[in-house]
């Protein structure tokens, strides 16, 4: 059972039932104090990518140091999500947002101050680290604070946020580019943090997971193989696939995490409880959540670049034409979050999917180097409404296949593949991409896209068929399932 912190003597209480804690604010007040801080994490995934010109400029960056722009990032949130939400469930999952919330903002301040590429991508770095913090905790917070009969559509709505972070990221960093200096697409996250800090106090109560500890030897090793894994990813195309470097980072990841799941078997307090993977829910919510990324910021990596060659367009105007397809969401979501019970999330997520792979094939079918932008807004739209349909029950059964005390994990694994999967799926798109054409002239690039594309229609489909298996009920064990010193038990091995 989660506990609240008293404020006075430091102990700890029983948390009040939701139902008792939802007279003093009103539903839509805690999802914005969960989700802007959520928002400003998700905005800078993408906000960077329509900037990078301006950056190499300014900077005097090389096409490496571009790269690491966007990949600092990406490698160190993805590679900290598990450990921000262990540190949230140790010393408090409010108190471990609210640090996130800081780190990253005093971050994105020097990143607006950077005047060389190695100090921007320092600080990019350390937003990562922020990063991880938030993303998993706004998650764990929101379910801790929503009654669950509610807590499908709150999740619907925070879903919605997130895919409006998603939207808006390449529409705002070509807006603050063109219309100011590069600078402020990080000197924005400064207003949203005075906002978000107070609110999150004022809202939000402090919870953790009683007599827990830090599983200090299985941060150690899931980091440090997340950190090879993904650094291989990102790297794979600029440094060849097949090369001594990249294989050498993929073994040594293989053999870490390897341990990671040895050590796991034993650990008194795992940071990752095994019993989740005997979950079907659990593990194929997963799988959806990673082929779902890797079609979407795959795709949407390359249509980005496309819709300003085919034909020239500003970046503004190149991300304002993605909206057809990454604000659906924002409409979708919310619906989703609410009918998953009713029609059960695994079958909303293989639709959602389902709609993704029609709206990628068709988008690919008919694009050429002066394709009307009226003849791909139809396909956009069928995407993003099935990505609209895939956000929100993927949190809702990811969050109901463990117990309460288990969410923060929960959600943080499911973040850490969700990553992955989107750096993957930008990896081997861009990689195919560059090997069947260039972005020299449009018709190069649409030769380079059309067979990348199409791996993204694959993955995005077998996502679907993962999603059939899901049970249309889902509900954690109580007891000893999600007991961690029961799973131990069951799991160690005899030396």
């Amino acid at each position: 059972m989660s506990t609240i912190r008293s404020g006075e003597g430091g102990g700890t209480a029983p948390r009040p039932a939701p139902d008792a804690r939802q007279g003093r604010f009103p539903l839509w007040v805690t999802i914005l104090a969960c989700s802007l801080p959520m928002f400003m994490v998700a905005l800078d995934n993408l906000v960077v990518s329509t900037a990078l010109r301006s950056m190499a400029v300014d900077l005097q960056a090389s096409t490496t140091d571009l790269q690491w722009f966007v990949n600092a990032y990406v490698l160190s949130f993805a590679c900290l999500l598990l450990t921000g939400a262990a540190l949230g469930d140790r010393f408090g999952r409010r108190r471990v947002f609210v640090l996130g919330i800081v780190v990253f903002t005093i971050s994105s301040i020097a990143c607006g101050l950077a005047d060389s590429s190695a100090q921007l991508i320092a600080a990019r770095a350390l937003q990562g680290l922020g990063a991880a913090a938030v993303m998993p905790l706004s998650l764990t917070l929101l379910a801790e604070e929503v009654p669950d009969r509610k807590r499908n559509l709150a999740l619907g709505l925070w879903s919605a946020v997130s895919g409006m972070a998603v939207a808006l990221g390449p529409v705002v960093g070509g807006a603050v580019v063109e219309g100011l200096d590069w600078q402020w697409i990080f000197w924005i996250n400064v207003p949203v943090c005075l906002v978000a800090i107070p609110l999150v106090f004022a809202v939000l109560g402090e919870s953790s997971v009683p007599a827990s500890r830090l599983d200090l030897p299985g941060m150690l090793l899931v980091t440090a193989g997340l950190v090879s894994v993904v650094w291989a990813i990102v790297n794979g195309e600029s440094e060849g696939w097949s090369s001594g470097v990249i294989i050498a980072a993929f073994a040594a990841g293989a053999v870490l995490l390897s341990l990671f799941v040895l050590w796991e078997r034993r650990a008194r307090q795992p940071l990752l409880p095994l019993s989740f993977y005997r979950k079907r829910a659990f593990v194929f919510s997963n799988l959806v959540s990673a082929s779902m990324y890797f079609g979407v910021f795959g795709s949407i990596f390359l249509l980005a670049q496309f819709f300003q060659m085919a034909p020239v367009r500003t970046p503004l105007e190149a991300g304002v034409l993605t909206l057809a397809w990454t604000l659906m969401p924002m409409f979708v979501a919310p619906v989703a979050g609410a009918l998953t019970n009713r029609l059960g999330g695994g079958r909303l997520m293989a639709a959602g999917l389902l709609l993704q792979g029609i709206g990628l094939a068709w988008i690919d079918l008919v694009a050429t180097s002066d394709t009307p932008y009226s003849r791909m807004v139809g396909a956009m739209i069928v995407a993003g409404f099935g990505m609209g349909l895939v956000f929100a029950p993927t949190a809702a059964v990811v969050l109901a296949s463990v117990g309460p005390q288990n969410r923060g994990k929960a959600s943080g694994a499911n973040n850490t593949v969700r990553e992955i999967g989107g750096a993957l799926g930008t990896a081997i798109l861009s990689s195919v991409f560059v090997h069947y054409g260039s972005d020299r002239t449009a018709e190069e690039f649409v030769e380079g896209m059309r067979p990348a594309i199409w791996i993204g229609v694959a993955v995005v489909l077998l996502g679907a068929l993962c999603a059939l298996a899901i049970p249309r009920h889902v509900a954690s064990s109580p007891g000893e399932e999600d007991d961690p010193v029961a799973e131990r038990e069951r799991t160690s091995v005899t030396p």
